[in-house]
């Protein structure tokens, strides 16, 4: 980093240029930002970062983030304990809950399988998805959807899970085939998403 900068505000750019998709001028922005506002304000980012930090962790039934130790979905009497929506990322599953079509369970992945990265599906929660499908908490789950990318990763993902599936008294579904192939649920636009959902298709 240039000397030009001061010691504690060239270790905050520094940080920023860390962030996914933030280049060195919108660092430098940031960092700036964080400089001329008030005490308070720069205290309450600083807050915030380590409250997700400290408090945040894997919801202990379906991964999602939670803030405990179950997840706000899980903990909720409102939604459909019959169907359980698997996807690969809380990203992902914010996504469909911004669609308002998926009042159901989730289960998420955080991961996927893809051979050539060398991902096999130990590298995902898999495994503690069948251990719930096994135990008692399966009680009244009929339906497993799979909400995996629409992209090769994502089809093999979906592909590995209907093999551990199978034989099971559920009725497995997949999204139907209206997102783009190759593109990633997080981005999909809410009302491709919408029918995507509604249009689900059994294996």
């Amino acid at each position: 980093m240039s000397h030009e900068f001061a010691e504690p505000l060239s270790r905050l750019i520094e940080e920023f240029a860390r962030l996914p998709g933030v280049g060195q001028r919108t660092a430098e922005r940031l960092a700036y930002h964080v400089l001329k506002v008030d005490r308070e304000s720069a205290m309450g980012l600083a807050r915030a970062i380590r409250d997700v930090k400290d408090r945040l962790r894997a919801c202990r039934r379906c991964f999602n983030i939670a803030d405990g130790e179950l997840c706000a979905i899980c903990s909720s009497d409102s939604r459909d304990n019959s169907i359980v929506c698997v996807v690969e990322s809380a990203r992902d599953l914010i996504a469909i809950e911004k669609s308002g079509a998926y009042r159901g369970l989730y289960h998420v992945l955080s991961g996927r399988v893809s051979p050539h990265e060398g991902q096999g599906a130990d590298r995902t929660t898999l495994a503690a998805l069948l251990d719930r499908l096994d135990g008692a908490e399966a009680t009244g789950i009929k339906e497993i959807l799979v909400a995996t990318n629409p992209n090769a990763e994502g089809d093999t993902t979906a592909l590995v899970i209907e093999e551990h599936l199978r034989g099971r008294d559920l009725k497995l579904t997949r999204l139907a085939r209206g997102l783009p192939s190759g593109g990633t649920i997080e981005f999909a636009n809410v009302d491709i998403l919408r029918d995507a959902i509604d249009g689900r298709a059994g294996g």
